[in-house]
């Protein structure tokens, strides 16, 4: 072997040994990510600067798009005023802290819960760590929370019991001023017969005294109850299951149950999974049996002749639906993601049939939970990417005209609230229209500085009077 042979093969020999230069900045990039410090606890309860329990501003910022608007979006010409705070009651860490069910707006006040998502059955020491949802009252003229009803207090379980984290279904109002709303678990693995799980429970609360009642337990032995609807002059619950365990294999439930009398009127398998049309002008509720993906047939109860719902000749999406218009028009939407994009559907409750309006989606996220229409029936209010995500499209709020068959975005509120006031509105499933048409309530899932969101905060939008023309 010659010298210049062996002096080559000693320094590959070194260079493989010692690893490339490549390498070797890759081990040491490794080595930094390790040692890494972790990001710092997030304060609870969340808080606004300078100690403000409430902000309010209007930007042009909410009127500048990002990259991923579609092409037909139009942007509102003048920027709204937001009120912008956080929801009481987020005194420790939740799992996260998050809002599941739709929201209501009424005699001037905004009804919305939240939850912590907790799933543990002993507290450990901790009373908060238990699990627990609340339903709070917002007044818009004094910008003011008032607490209606802690579930953990008032079902009073023993230690080692199921307590519902989340409240998943509507809150709705009867004709006599009583909210009702149903409860559903944090995680499969508590609502089974170790914690002595026999269902979930169906109450409600009188805002004017905040008299809270528990009507039901278990209308459905041994289910959850993540999808409520409520006919309020008939005073039936309406309800959509899951089974408590995941070994069970029972199938989305449907049932039908008078609060006044107690009694359950209807209860048969196929039920819907996430959200029901109820006609206030029949008394009719309909839904696609134990779909929420793409487009499904629907299925019609009528509770003058309560028995198995049948099917009708007509097929629509519905993750979401708003209330009845004076039209007699049911809005839904579908639920897009994997099942392709959201669309938008007009159901005529008079005729039972249905037209597709044309796609809901304004950006790249396409999962909407929550749609609402103004008191004169001609626009709808919702907010794309309900399960975080929604600030990739600006956490756009957007505004359809059923008339023209027009998307209008009335504000992104990201990035303005991140860079103002360090939050991030990262989604929702909770919104509702002011009977007069001229605020829009919000219940946001919140991201300080989390994974996906740590809080709920709500933003009341005021919607400029140019913007809804009738």
């Amino acid at each position: 072997m010659t010298t210049r042979s062996w002096l080559l093969g000693f320094v590959l020999a070194v260079f493989f040994l010692s690893g490339s230069p490549l390498q070797a900045q890759k081990a040491a990039a490794r080595k930094a990510v390790a040692k890494k410090p972790a990001p710092a606890a997030l304060p609870f309860p969340p808080t606004l600067p300078n100690g403000e329990r409430v902000v309010t501003d209007t930007s042009d910022a909410f009127l500048k798009p990002t990259d991923t608007l579609v092409d037909g979006v139009a942007i509102a010409k003048t920027a709204p005023t937001v009120d912008f705070l956080y929801f009481p009651r987020q005194d420790y860490e939740g799992k996260p802290w998050s809002n599941w069910g739709d929201s209501l707006a009424i005699n001037g006040k905004y009804y919305a819960s939240i939850g912590d998502h907790y799933s543990q059955l002993s507290s450990k020491g901790d009373p908060n760590l238990i699990g627990n949802a609340f339903v709070f009252e917002y007044d818009p003229q004094k910008k003011s929370f008032r607490e209606l009803v802690d579930v953990r207090k008032l079902l009073n379980m023993p230690e080692g019991h199921y307590v519902p984290a989340k409240i998943h279904g509507r809150l709705d109002m009867d004709d006599e001023g009583w909210l009702y709303f149903s409860t559903h678990r944090g995680s499969t693995t508590v609502t089974v017969d170790k914690y002595h799980y026999q269902g979930d429970w169906i109450i409600r609360v009188r805002p004017n005294d905040r008299k809270a009642d528990v009507l039901a337990c278990g209308p459905v032995p041994k289910h959850c109850i993540p999808n409520s609807v409520l006919d309020p002059t008939r005073k039936i619950f309406y309800g959509g299951t899951a089974a408590g365990e995941k070994s069970d294999g029972s199938s989305v439930r449907f049932f039908a149950y008078d609060v006044d009398k107690k009694k359950v009127l209807f209860d048969g398998p196929n039920g819907p999974s996430r959200y029901m049309i109820f006609a206030k002008s029949t008394g009719k509720v309909y839904f696609t049996p134990g779909k929420e993906d793409g487009v499904g047939q629907l299925v019609c109860f009528d509770p003058d002749q309560p028995g198995p719902p049948t099917p009708i000749n007509t097929e629509l999406g519905l993750r979401s639906a708003t209330q009845e218009t004076p039209q007699g028009i049911v809005y839904t939407v579908s639920k897009g993601g994997k099942a392709g994009e959201s669309l938008l559907f007009a159901f005529d409750t008079a005729t039972e049939t249905a037209t597709e309006l044309g796609p809901a989606q304004v950006g790249s996220m396409n999962y909407i939970t929550t749609i609402d229409a103004d008191p004169t029936g001609r626009y709808l209010y919702y907010i794309p990417g309900a399960h975080g995500g929604s600030e990739r499209d600006g956490s756009a709020v957007v505004q359809f005209d059923v008339k023209t068959k027009t998307r209008k975005v009335i504000a992104f509120l990201h990035p303005f609230y991140q860079e103002k006031y360090g939050v991030t509105v990262a989604g929702t499933f909770s919104s509702a229209v002011d009977p007069d048409g001229s605020k829009l309530y919000i219940n946001w899932n919140a991201n300080r500085g989390g994974k996906v969101w740590d809080c709920c905060a709500l933003t009341v939008i005021h919607i400029p009077e140019s913007e809804r023309q009738p």
